[in-house]
């Protein structure tokens, strides 16, 4: 390491110090404001009530789905509200089941602030976040404003809490509002996050009633940092049910989704599919999907010669149609948490085929009974199984149908009751009377 990048580090470690301390106060007010002892009329029917936390519940993503059919299903039986972070479109990329109560905390449309808060929220706004974790990526877009609206929800209420990301689980387990029950959602695994926000993990996690993780690796790699001090839980996404028909296997598409990022792997699709284009130029690529990375990857569709043949159309609103137009589904991503788009192009019935990156992959895929299962980043690997499917119609057959059966499985149906037995047991240990 240079001087100059020396002090270049310790500079933003001493800046990020300067700007805890500022907030630390801060933190502490909103601390003593959310420990206000449950409302009376809050605290009756208090386990049929449910706080999700989440980034943006108008925006796309696994983890939005994902919450949303989680919501979706409790709200059969729950008082259930999704208190989302931001808000900047009119429109939300999923549709809200009509029995989930959805709030913005910072809405950040024109004209959504009242008037008379307009001022007091410009100048809470342009403050950093006392609560969030900084290590978290949605720290950047969190605020003071976002922090005193969430307080100001929390206070005096009873039931359960979920957070959704790291950063939302730290605020649930640092907050501990008295009449909640905390619940922290893992979505990613835990070599995903950086070494600081593992070491907050490892420091306030087992200030959580509980913490859900997705894939039984995830549950070792937990347990392991948490060394026992919090309950935890493998509860799995699940699959939506998708409308419209199966894929259609005789179709010469090949479709994948997802952000455009470098977590995807898009890049290492493109370099697989351009090592057999020559060979089957009759089949086509598709990837749907919007990111940063948009540029660079048609850039790559250039250069590889891939112009008539690979497409980069955006997002598709509408993934169950594409699904069913096409009979091959990539993932290539470098890791995930729990591919949700794999399961559901699994539940299309389709030929599925995916790096065993870490997490969730594994889970879903029985090497040629389901689908195809390649070493992680082996770009070869990939292309050849890529081929493999695209040549052996059998193998796109079987793996579809198996492919089907094991997607039912991951069904919310299948699924929720999961989630139900932990908050029930949940709700026991904690009106138990101590001994």
């Amino acid at each position: 390491m240079t001087p100059q990048s020396q002090i270049r580090r310790i500079a933003r470690y001493a800046l990020r110090r300067a700007k805890r301390a500022v907030l630390s106060p801060v933190r502490g007010a909103l601390h003593w404001y959310v420990r206000a002892e449950p409302r009376p009329e809050d605290a009756e029917n208090a386990d049929r009530r449910v706080i999700i936390l989440l980034g943006s519940a108008w925006g796309m993503g696994g983890t939005i789905r994902s919450v949303h059919n989680l919501a979706g299903y409790l709200a059969k039986t729950h008082d259930v509200e999704i208190l989302s972070l931001t808000r900047r479109r009119e429109k939300p990329f999923f549709a809200f089941s009509p029995d989930v109560k959805v709030t913005a905390l910072d809405d950040q449309r024109p004209g959504a602030t009242p008037r008379r808060l307009r001022l007091v929220r410009k100048l809470l706004s342009g403050r950093s976040s006392a609560l969030m974790h900084p290590a978290d990526l949605a720290a950047a877009g969190a605020n003071l404003w976002m922090d005193v609206m969430l307080v100001r929800k929390l206070r005096g209420r009873s039931g359960f809490l979920i957070g959704t990301r790291p950063g939302l689980n730290l605020i649930a387990a640092n907050l501990s509002p008295p009449g909640l029950i905390t619940i922290g959602e893992e979505q990613m695994h835990l070599f995903a996050h950086s070494g600081p926000l593992r070491r907050a993990m490892k420091r306030h996690y087992p200030n959580l009633d509980a913490l859900a993780v997705l894939t039984e690796r995830d549950f070792n790699e937990y347990d392991k940092l948490l060394d026992g001090r919090v309950r935890l839980a493998r509860i799995p996404n699940t699959a939506r049910e998708m409308p419209g028909p199966k894929a259609d296997l005789s179709a010469r598409t090949v479709l994948a989704a997802g952000r455009l990022t470098r977590q995807k792997g898009f890049d290492l699709l493109l370099e697989a599919f351009a090592s057999f284009t020559a060979s089957h130029p009759d089949w086509k690529l598709k990837i749907c999907g919007r990111g940063h990375l948009r540029d660079d990857l048609r850039q790559l569709v250039v250069e590889r010669g891939l112009s008539d043949v690979a497409k980069l159309p955006g997002p598709c609103r509408n993934l169950p149609a594409e699904m069913a137009k096409a009979s091959i589904f990539v993932l290539s991503s470098r890791f995930e948490g729990f591919p949700l788009v794999l399961l559901e192009a699994m539940s299309k019935g389709m030929g599925v085929v995916s790096f065993d990156c870490p997490t969730g992959p594994a889970d879903l895929i029985d090497d040629r009974r389901n689908g195809r299962l390649v070493p992680p980043r082996d770009v070869d690997a990939l292309a050849a199984a890529i081929v493999e499917m695209i040549e052996d119609g059998e193998l796109r057959r079987r793996c579809g149908d198996g492919a089907a059966e094991t997607a039912l499985g991951y069904r919310m149906e299948a699924v929720g009751p999961r989630w139900e037995s932990l908050m029930q047991e949940l709700w026991e240990a904690r009106r138990a009377p101590s001994r």
